[in-house]
């Protein structure tokens, strides 16, 4: 299984960016995907998740109305758009998958299989 995560940058406070994650060695309609970064001295932290069937989402209260996790099965490629950026959303962004169509999945336990990281600079 491999995930390969890319779409990171530098992007003034305020701007957007769209991060993609593509799967591969999986059947993706059969995994909860979801989005995790960490910033330097943090843990790593829940940002959004989507069940198998793209039917349930959830998210940060922090991204919450900025963030949006969607699915393409066709493409086995999940994104996360990310617009009005802030300074505090800088951090290594990481998508996970987890082999499971129990609902979506909150703990970073939970994850069965992690990308290598994409880089997001938020600059004032």
């Amino acid at each position: 299984v491999q995930l390969q995560a890319s779409g990171g940058g530098l992007v003034q406070a305020g701007g957007s960016l769209r991060l993609s994650c593509a799967a591969s060695g999986l059947t993706f309609s059969r995994y909860v995907m979801g989005w995790f970064r960490q910033a330097p001295g943090k843990e790593r932290e829940l940002v959004a998740a989507i069940s198998w069937s793209g039917g349930s989402t959830y998210y940060a209260d922090s991204v919450k109305g900025r963030f949006t996790i969607s699915k393409d099965s066709a493409r086995n490629t999940v994104y996360l758009q990310m617009n009005s950026l802030k300074l505090e959303d800088t951090a290594i962004y990481y998508c996970a998958a987890a082999a499971t169509r129990a609902g979506v999945l909150t703990s970073k336990v939970q994850y069965d299989y992690w990308g290598q990281g994409t880089q997001v600079t938020v600059s004032s």
